[in-house]
């Protein structure tokens, strides 16, 4: 079998084609790559040797080098994204071509290949803030409030468009916000265990109230092999994080384990249009026969292991590609007032 995966350079992407490739002996992998600010060759520095991977760096907006990088392929993977909120409230332009025009060109591509399988990974935010204790359903309306959220609430639409009007076999999937090796630094958790070996603050939103589900990237990646297998075409799949919590309340975890002071947190004001909770409710997936692995908090402690032992991969990270100059518009003193938190 051989698929494309895109945003194979990206977080999530490239610990879904370690798995699939350690697990499955009989399969091959294109990833289409752009190779952005977050996409990162030494995330998959271990397997660039391995016969059965291959890298094609190009932009999926591309309709010609998605076409050639595609020929041949049995399914499609598509993680390729713009995925930070943050990002998206300061321009949405990126995110509206990549996630929207994109995937558009990808679902054009694998309809022309006729492909056999297409996971388009997308996000529980499209379901917008979630009150009271309902947790999201497959069924539930989309109310997206970020650009980031609208762009991906855009593709999933385009992907049902595929599949209704023209039969391509996709399968969305939606999941909770995603911990483990391998994410940028920008993103709260990497930030956050970052920035407290640095001994540096870490910005919390707000009144650190906003609620999370947390999904370790491991269970997340597998839970997309096991779709490409078991997963019915034109259906959404959500993958829920197993534990939910308070953002301070994550915080307060990551402190107590790196034995952090309440000071090496900093409150700023809240960003614009900040859902208060997502929570997803996956029993249609869990029925289907998938079982996660990882015990949160087991998957925490290693996850900050590995910033610990992997100084040699997030460092550099932070000090080039334009990082430094974001962290600065984004948290800036005089703009963003800084205050200890409680």
């Amino acid at each position: 079998m051989k698929i494309l995966v895109t945003g194979g350079l990206g977080f999530i992407g490239s610990n879904f084609i370690r798995h699939i490739l350690f697990a499955e002996k009989n399969i091959r992998v294109v990833n289409l790559d752009l190779q952005t600010y977050a996409g990162n060759p030494e995330n998959l520095k271990d397997i660039a040797g391995d016969e059965r991977y291959f890298w094609v760096r190009a932009d999926i907006s591309d309709p010609v080098l998605v076409a050639q990088a595609m020929a041949g392929c049995d399914a499609v993977v598509h993680f390729a994204a713009e995925s930070h909120v943050d990002r998206s409230i300061l321009d949405p332009g990126p995110f509206l071509k990549t996630n929207v025009i994109g995937t558009q060109v990808l679902l054009d591509a694998a309809r022309a290949e006729k492909v056999a399988r297409f996971i388009h990974v997308s996000t529980d935010e499209v379901y917008g803030s979630i009150p009271g204790k309902h947790r999201s359903t497959e069924k539930d309306g989309l109310f997206p409030n970020s650009p980031y959220a609208a762009s991906k609430a855009a593709s999933d639409c385009l992907a049902r468009a595929a599949f209704v009007t023209h039969q391509l076999p996709v399968i969305t999937t939606r999941a909770s916000n995603n911990f483990g090796p391998y994410q940028y630094p920008e993103k709260a958790l990497p930030l956050m265990i970052t920035n407290f070996l640095e001994g540096k603050p870490y910005p919390l939103y707000g009144d650190g109230l906003n609620i999370r589900d947390w999904l370790y990237v491991k269970d997340h990646a597998e839970a997309i092999a096991f779709l490409l297998q078991k997963g019915t075409p034109g259906e959404i799949y959500n993958i829920g994080g197993e534990t939910s919590l308070k953002n301070k309340e994550m915080v307060a975890r990551v402190r107590e384990i790196m034995k952090i002071p309440a000071s090496m947190v900093t409150r700023v004001p809240d960003r614009p249009g900040h859902d208060r909770r997502y929570a997803l409710n996956d029993s249609k997936l869990r029925r289907l026969g998938f079982k996660f692995k990882y015990p949160f908090e087991e998957a925490l402690a290693q996850t900050i292991e590995w910033y610990k032992a992997r100084e040699d991969w997030w460092r550099p990270l932070k000090q080039t590609g334009g990082y430094a100059a974001y962290y600065q518009k984004q948290y800036k003193k005089g703009t963003v007032p800084f205050s200890r938190a409680s």
